[in-house]
């Protein structure tokens, strides 16, 4: 039981719910935002001191039946109840590292999606393998050193030139935010991992912006269901952005792909033929 992470992620959570939000008279004024400490122990079903103590990291750990009424007190979503679940104790946490080989029949299946970029990340964002298509919309990873093929790292703390996104990406404020997210949740799976425990680290020491977004401990951002990227030989291509998880390794693999005869279609099969450029992160020749 993480009872400081815990006790954090409570008070964030009540923090941005509204008294009308639960069905509650707003009544006068407030000093604070969010829900009252009290207020959330009445639609829990718990007493006001063990909630408390629970935001403090000074109570025992909580049962099942007291989590799910804190969760739906909360409004917790699917994904931040799992979290509060691995948070106090009452959910199984990964004591090993978390997995970067993949799976031979993965790696088979890279190369046999020509129209379509796919890369496998790990856990942490890291990109364990990729296909030639990928490699001519992003990057060749291949030239890269595997510290450098850190997604979240190069996102958040380059080498980018100043106001450039990672790869052109139109929505690159939208994937910092779901990186923190994500790396939230497996910094909680993971809570031994000195990979994973030394990458937030630095991430937090190396960026203000991850900093603050890690103190927001938001565990589930909004889907990115597609992408667009801005590249230096053909110009912007946006894509569907479809990120299949495989569960056994807590890899995801993702997939960009185009409706077929559109022209951002017509751009990736021109990629296809132009192969890697030697251009940087940026997108820039």
């Amino acid at each position: 039981m993480d009872k400081q992470e815990l006790g954090a992620f409570l008070r964030t959570r009540r923090a941005r719910l509204r008294p009308q939000d639960v069905g509650l008279p707003s009544g006068p004024r407030r000093r604070t935002p969010g829900l009252r400490r009290e207020e959330v122990a009445v639609l829990a079903h718990i007493s006001t001191e063990y909630y408390v103590r629970l935001e403090q990291g000074r109570a025992p750990r909580p049962s099942g039946e007291v989590l799910a009424g804190i969760a739906g007190a909360l409004r917790l979503t699917d994904a931040e109840s799992d979290h509060l679940h691995v948070l106090a104790g009452t959910a199984p946490v990964r004591t090993r590292l978390h997995r970067r080989d993949v799976r031979p029949s993965i790696l088979a299946l890279l190369e046999r999606l020509p129209q379509t970029a796919a890369i496998v990340t790990s856990a942490v964002f890291e990109v364990l393998a990729w296909n030639e298509l990928a490699a001519a919309l992003m990057e060749d990873f291949a030239e890269l050193a595997p510290r450098d093929r850190n997604l979240a790292r190069r996102a958040f703390l380059g080498p980018l030139p100043p106001d450039a996104e990672l790869y052109g990406l139109s929505d690159g404020t939208e994937f910092r935010h779901h990186a923190v997210s994500e790396l939230r949740a497996v910094l909680a799976r993971y809570p031994s991992d000195p990979a994973v425990t030394a990458l937030v680290a630095e991430l937090r020491d190396g960026s203000p912006e991850f900093a603050r977004l890690w103190e927001r401990h938001d565990v589930q951002a909004a889907p990115m269901l597609t992408k667009t990227f801005r590249h230096p030989a053909v110009g912007r291509i946006t894509v569907d952005c479809d990120a299949l998880t495989l569960p056994d390794r807590d890899q995801h693999l993702v997939l960009y792909s185009a409706p077929p005869g559109s022209p951002d279609a017509e751009a990736l099969a021109l990629l296809s033929v132009l192969g890697t450029e030697r251009v940087d992160a940026s997108g820039a020749l």
